[in-house]
This record gives structure tokens, C-alpha cells and sequence, in this order.
């Protein structure tokens, strides 16, 4: 869990200068002497400086194997994982699940990915995290957001983030909530820049393609950002072989490790393992007591879940219920709009202005559009997995 930015301030340094007339000698002397000045410059440019921004880039190995992705390969990603989050003692947590569709994003086609673990610490305090990932057919961020938290009593946090493709930029926004204290934070980047970037939602579409392909190229580091939207590297690396229990067999599965560095923190590793299809059959952070794991074989919950289809229409009496239960709704729904007048001003306008500016993202416009009514509202639960 990120602990809260903190400000540090050298109050108590600026004044000892300021009290020592030693050091005040020794800064004039500084600020006379084009010596001293040169000295700055060349430190601000030095070797070392220059080799950690060279350091975070993508390799040419990782660039390559994106831009080598097939629509087919993709195709073969198009399915759900869902794993059991489970305690060191074998105590379920909660669930990890995972969704990848193709979907559109403003007129253009790509895939969608959707992420969700949720559970609770000690059986009494939620947590849970969200990931919603657009990305492009070679796995480029068009836009994701980030949500997790965490729910204690007498204590909350809540962190989101939302990341957007936008004139040549990267844009991150940042919200952190901490019991009712907000810290907000909005940076940017060239995508000139971030060439070969990875994030947390299409970091599990790329884990997927490298089990399909059964092979990491050695040398696969991605650009990727740490919590605090520094640039950073991502490591994948192969685990190799080895056999797992998944129910009431024994399969071979494939492993890959992440390693995501940090410029606050120690790297975190995880270690994956898939089938031969790409399904996730595990997944852990390593040091952590908590695990992921399939409980049973996709192919066998398909199996059981194989019914006779059923034509509601044709059967009288369903067909009955469907019907009193619509005209239930449309009373419901009808009753709530005259309660609420307000509701047919507010769609008015938006429509209307929607309708005047015409804009090409109709999604950011309603975002936009609706942020001041956010703050109107009562907030929300400020309820932050580890575990995604």
C-alpha cells in the first residue's frame, strides 16, 4: 500500500545559511565565480544523468516482439480467467478475473480488457481493484483507468488513475484519498518518449501472447510507470516448465515473471503461470503469503455449464413472467422520472450542447460535461488491493 505523498521542507537548513556568515560568504563566492558556475552546469549534464535516461527506454527486443503481434494471436486471447485468491493457509480472500474483448474507441477498433480482484483483509475489510484498458491491436494505451482500495475501520484509502492519449501526450491523472484528505496530481509525457510502454491492463494482454508463444526473447524491458507516474522498467523473463495441480489433474504450465522496478521502492516480482490455451492457472507476487490459483479447468466449467438453449418466447409461462416484469419496470422507471424532474432538464441540456459542439469523443465530452456534479454528490466509500 503507497503511503501518502509528504512534504518536506528545508526550513530549518535555509535558516542556518541564512544565520552563518560563513555560508553566506561561501554563496556569494558561488554566485561570483563562473568557475563554480560552469562546475553546476557540468553536473546537471553528467555522465551518470545521461546514462539513467538512457537506461529508461524499451528494449529493441520488447519493441520488436510488439510490433510482431498477429490479429490472429489476438483472437486467440479473446476469453475470461478467473482464479481464487487464496491465503498462505489456503483460506479463500476473494477472486481475480479477467476479461478481454474486441471493442471500439471513438470510431476506431481495438481491444478491451478488464481486470477485477476483490476480496476482504481478515474477513471484515474490503478491498479490491479495477482495471479498464483500451489498447491497440500491438497493445498501445489508448486510455485505462486504475481504481483501488481498501477499507479499514476508522481508516480508508482510495486511489485512482486514469491515463489518456491526447495530442501527442500521455496524460495521467492521479486522485489518492486517504481517510477525507484528497491529493490530486496531473502529469504528462510525449509518447515519443514511451516508446514500448506497458501498463497494468496491457501488461496481462502481453503475458497471455508470450504463453501462447511459449517463449520470452531474452532482454524483454518495457517502459512502464510506478506509482507515483515516475518512468520505470518492466522485466518479463522465462520461468520455464513445470507441473501444477489444477483440480483433479496435473498439467504442464508455462511461467513468465514481471519485475517492475521502482525509483522509491525495491522491484516486485510476480510469477505467472499459464496453460497451454493462455489461460492463467496461477499467479503470486513473490514475498507475499497470497496467492492466485484456477480451482478448475476452463474446458470443464464450459462443459458443466452446457444446457439445452431455451426459446423464452415460446414458453407461455416465462413468457408471462418477462412480460409483467417489463410493464413492472416501465412503472417503476415512469414513477421515478415525475418524482425527478430535474432529470429530463439535465439530459436536455447535455443533448443540446452535445448536439452544438459536436465533438469527435463523445465519452471525454460527457466526462468533462459531468465532472462539476462529482463534487455535489455525497463521496463515495473510500474503500486497495495489493494483489492486481
Amino acid at each position: 500500500m503507497e503511503a501518502p505523498l509528504e512534504d518536506v521542507s528545508p526550513v530549518g537548513v535555509e535558516q542556518e545559511l541564512r544565520a552563518s556568515d560563513e555560508a553566506v560568504g561561501a554563496e556569494q563566492e558561488l554566485r561570483a565565480s563562473d568557475e563554480a558556475v560552469g562546475v553546476e552546469q557540468e553536473l546537471r549534464a553528467s555522465d551518470e544523468a545521461v546514462g539513467v535516461e538512457q537506461e529508461l527506454r524499451a528494449s529493441d527486443e520488447a519493441v520488436g516482439f510488439l510490433s510482431s503481434i498477429e490479429p490472429a494471436e489476438l483472437q486467440k486471447c479473446v476469453f475470461p480467467d478467473s482464479l481464487l485468491t487464496a491465503s498462505e493457509g489456503g483460506g479463500d480472500l476473494g477472486r481475480f478475473s479477467v476479461t478481454v474483448e474486441f471493442a471500439r474507441r471513438v470510431q476506431q477498433p481495438c481491444m478491451l480488457l478488464h481486470a477485477q480482484s476483490h476480496g476482504a483483509i481478515d474477513d471484515e475489510s474490503p478491498c479490491g481493484t479495477t482495471v479498464t484498458a483500451y489498447l491497440t491491436s500491438d497493445l498501445e494505451v489508448l486510455e485505462e483507468d486504475y481504481h483501488e482500495y481498501v477499507q479499514l475501520e476508522g481508516h480508508s484509502l482510495d486511489k485512482r488513475c486514469h491515463m489518456v492519449q491526447r495530442d501527442g501526450q500521455m496524460v495521467i491523472d492521479r486522485a489518492s484519498t486517504v481517510g477525507e484528505e484528497v491529493t490530486t496530481e496531473c502529469v504528462s509525457y510525449p509518447m515519443s518518449v514511451l516508446r514500448g510502454l506497458v501498463t497494468e491492463g496491457s501488461c496481462l494482454l502481453l503475458m497471455r501472447l508470450i504463453a501462447l508463444r511459449k517463449k520470452v526473447p531474452e532482454h524483454m524491458t518495457f517502459v512502464s510507470f510506478d506509482r507515483r507516474s515516475h518512468i520505470i522498467h518492466t522485466t518479463f523473463s522465462e520461468l520455464g516448465l513445470k507441473q501444477l495441480e489444477v483440480g483433479d489433474e496435473v498439467l504442464e504450465v508455462f511461467g513468465v515473471e514481471k519485475i517492475v522496478d521502482s525509483v522509491e521502492d525495491g522491484p516486485t516480482t510476480w510469477q505467472c503461470y499459464f496453460l497451454d490455451d493462455g489461460h492463467l492457472a496461477s499467479r503470486a507476487q513473490v514475498g507475499s503469503p497470497v496467492t492466485m490459483r484456477l480451482l478448475q479447468l476452463p474446458s470443464q466449467i464450459e462443459k458443466g455449464l452446457e444446457k439445452i438453449p431455451l426459446v423464452w418466447e415460446e414458453d407461455i409461462q416465462m413468457c408471462s413472467k418477462f412480460l409483467d416484469r417489463k410493464e413492472e419496470l416501465k412503472a417503476d422507471h415512469a414513477s421515478y422520472l415525475r418524482q425527478h424532474p430535474d432529470i429530463r432538464a439535465l439530459i436536455s441540456d447535455f443533448l443540446q450542447f452535445l448536439l452544438l459542439r459536436k465533438p469527435d469523443d463523445v465519452f471525454q465530452f460527457a466526462r468533462e460535461y459531468f465532472l462539476p456534479f462529482a463534487s455535489r454528490r455525497p463521496p463515495e466509500p473510500n474503500l486497495t488491493d495489493p494483489s492486481l
